[in-house]
């Protein structure tokens, strides 16, 4: 069988829009020969469509675009389209994830998702009920002799020889198996995570493997919300090795031949934790500064390597010409910052505006003299020149319609070592989930693999706010080799402060960092939508709550 995996980049709830992008990719895909056409899950609609999904007219209007898209494809191979539809049994929740069946110009049948992940980014159990068993065919398709097995996302991810576990009651594939099909299908939407392609094209071949059946994997491409998804849509042979695979972080119509093991194409890729992070940022900084309908960018430029990573992103996603970047050197920025900053910028190619913030602490300085009077010199002050930083782009932001990126790194973010109102002031966190460490790694990795654009200075001298005389990060905070060290045990891997004492941590330090954490849960929860790249990350999956007392 030939199957044309369309590999697709929707835009959420973008309905017509969805429909045509993969009306297209199908006619491409038959073009080349394909018997079956394959979506990514939920492809109509875009994934997630989140909230979307409780209002009952917008799943009417997907279920009309999905009848008139097979009637367009009536003269083209079978689609199994990634959709919804209403649940009209009256019991359980209103919608069910599914994967229709077109064929001859109709929706012939639907095969419901069963397993409903609930972990991290996703929460499809407060929207979708879960096909109902009972029913020992439900997944699978009969298709000219041929006999496919079809699962959605989840389903495929449950194999307990695998995982070592039973995740879920049920089994969708190993429901399946038991009708020695000759084909494994799933539809995915399969957000990233650095590593991610490596583990799944290890648990797919597993699967493939264990039941002695090609499998094809078609995934979503592109960037929603704080999401991005790599497509890197596969194809693995009976034996588990892979037998295809798609393009990473582009769109792509894909056609294997599970007959043919060897006649299929294997796209080259770089799975380097710094390759795989340059190419999400690049990917989620595009489509969600496209997507929210903006079409040009402002970067406060400090002469930081913080900002220099985010403008070279930027840059990339957006062109050039559409990102302006702009200097506002206080008495405490350092001649070289100021340097440093005009330098990228013209490596880079992208308009500068300089605006002092001398005057404005001046006047500020005296508006607060009589309030301020007894009180000697803090952070408040360093927080104001942060804040006078934050108006001037969101002014320029909204005299211009440039969406603002914020370019604090996860590290800040996780220990609050940012201004609420001030450096967090935008409409999308870039860097959010690298931490400092890795905004290092990927600056060296950006000079020697796309370009050397970032000045060597900026990648060698100590990290600074410049908010006072000689100010540097460390004289705040534990060195960042330890600190970025304790976040991720804490943060990505769920260990509590004895867990991170007894791993080697000097106890101080780990208290100090922990409590850190705590104490900047407020900002974090006003802070911009960013890019996630690891496990886990400061966006949809973290669910902490505000006013708690915690000691984990």
């Amino acid at each position: 069988m030939k199957i044309g995996l369309l590999q697709l980049n929707p835009i959420v709830g973008d309905l017509d829009g969805n429909a045509a992008k993969i009306l297209d990719a199908a006619r491409r895909a038959s073009a080349l020969g394909a018997d079956l056409c394959v979506t990514s899950e939920m492809a109509l609609t875009g994934y997630p469509p989140r909230d979307l999904l409780l209002y009952g007219s917008f799943v009417d209007r997907a279920r009309q675009r999905a009848e008139d898209l097979a009637r367009e494809l009536a003269d083209g191979p079978p689609l199994l389209l990634g959709a919804v539809e209403r649940n009209l049994s009256g019991q359980g929740k209103p919608v069910f994830n599914c994967a229709l069946f077109c064929k001859g110009g109709e929706i012939v049948r639907s095969v419901r998702k069963t397993l409903l992940p609930t972990y991290d980014v996703f929460d499809e159990a407060r929207y979708f009920e879960p096909a109902p068993p009972g029913d020992p065919e439900a997944n699978i398709l009969r298709l000219d002799g041929a006999t496919v097995a079809v699962t959605v996302c989840e389903d495929a991810w449950n194999d307990k020889d695998y995982w070592d576990a039973r995740t879920y009651a049920r089994d969708p594939l190993e429901e399946a198996a038991a009708f020695r099909p000759d084909v494994i299908v799933n539809l995915s939407a399969s957000p990233l995570f650095l590593g991610k392609q490596v583990l799944r094209e290890d648990m797919l071949g597993a699967v493939a493997r264990k039941y002695g059946t090609p499998m094809v994997y078609a995934n979503q491409t592109g960037g929603n919300d704080d999401l991005v998804f790599d497509g890197r849509s596969c194809a693995f042979a009976p034996d588990g090795a892979l037998m295809a695979r798609a393009r990473g972080f582009e769109e792509d119509v894909l056609l294997v031949d599970t007959d043919a093991p060897s006649a299929n194409t294997i796209a080259e890729d770089d799975f380097c934790r710094e390759a795989e992070t340059w190419r999400a940022l690049v990917t989620g900084t595009r489509d969600y500064v496209r997507k929210s309908g903006f079409a040009t960018a402002l970067v406060g430029l400090s002469g930081g390597i913080d900002s220099a990573v985010t403008a070279a992103v930027a840059a990339e996603a957006l062109g050039a010409d559409n990102v302006t970047c702009v200097l506002m050197p206080s008495p405490y920025s350092s001649r070289g910052s100021i340097d440093d900053s005009l330098e990228l910028a013209e490596n880079l190619g992208v308009k500068t505006l300089t605006l002092p913030i001398e005057p404005i602490m001046a006047e500020f300085e005296r508006t607060l003299a009589g309030p301020f009077a007894g009180y000697g010199p803090d952070t408040t002050e360093e927080n104001i020149q942060s804040r006078i930083r934050g108006n001037l782009l969101m002014a320029l932001s909204n005299k211009y319609g440039a969406l603002l990126l914020t370019t604090g790194n996860k590290s800040e973010l996780a220990v609050g070592y940012c201004t609420i109102y001030g450096d967090m002031s935008g409409g999308f966190a870039v860097i959010s989930d690298v931490d400092k460490t890795g905004v290092f790694a990927l600056a060296k990795w950006y000079n020697a693999h796309v370009g050397p654009n970032i000045p060597g200075a900026i990648i060698t001298k100590p990290p600074s706010a410049e908010l006072r005389p000689d100010q540097k990060d460390q004289d705040s905070l534990p060195e960042y080799a330890v600190l970025d060290a304790i976040l991720a045990l804490h943060v990505e891997h769920q260990r509590s402060r004895r867990e991170i004492i007894e791993a080697g941590y000097d106890e101080a330090v780990v208290n100090k960092v922990l409590n850190l954490v705590r104490a900047a849960e407020f900002k974090r929860r006003q802070a911009a939508p960013g890019i996630k790249l690891t496990p886990r990350s400061f966006g949809t999956g973290w669910r902490m709550p505000l006013a708690c007392r915690r000691d984990l």
